[in-house]
């Protein structure tokens, strides 16, 4: 058995810091993806991702839904898993996390975020 206490830390990583709002967690979301291939692997989870959804409208097959975000957090998370060796965001903030995936595609798009 072990004696020692345990100490609680009293200062807050970032990512458990609370954000007023999507554009206070934006900064945040872009410092989890400085690594080029996990960028990379996004831009491919995304691209699926938009790619199952066309063919859910062409076909009417709902499982390219499913296929669509399998695809989508696959690749995300070998992205982090493997690239940026970090828990992606999403496990914590799913719902800015979404939303910083679609912003983050679109910067890399227009060249704001490099690929």
């Amino acid at each position: 058995m072990n004696d020692t206490p345990l100490q609680s830390d009293t200062t807050a990583s970032p990512s458990a810091q609370p954000f007023k709002s999507f554009g206070e967690f934006y900064p945040f979301y872009l410092s989890e993806h400085s690594n080029r291939n996990c960028r990379r692997m996004h831009f491919l989870g995304s691209s699926l991702g938009l790619v199952c959804l066309a063919m859910l409208a062409w076909t009417g097959k709902p499982q390219y839904l499913l296929y669509g975000l399998l695809a989508g957090y696959a690749c995300a998370w070998i992205g982090h898993f493997v690239f940026e060796k970090n828990k992606p965001a999403s496990f914590k903030r799913p719902l800015y996390s979404f939303m910083g995936d679609w912003v983050m595609y679109k910067d890399m798009w227009l060249g704001k975020v490099s690929l």
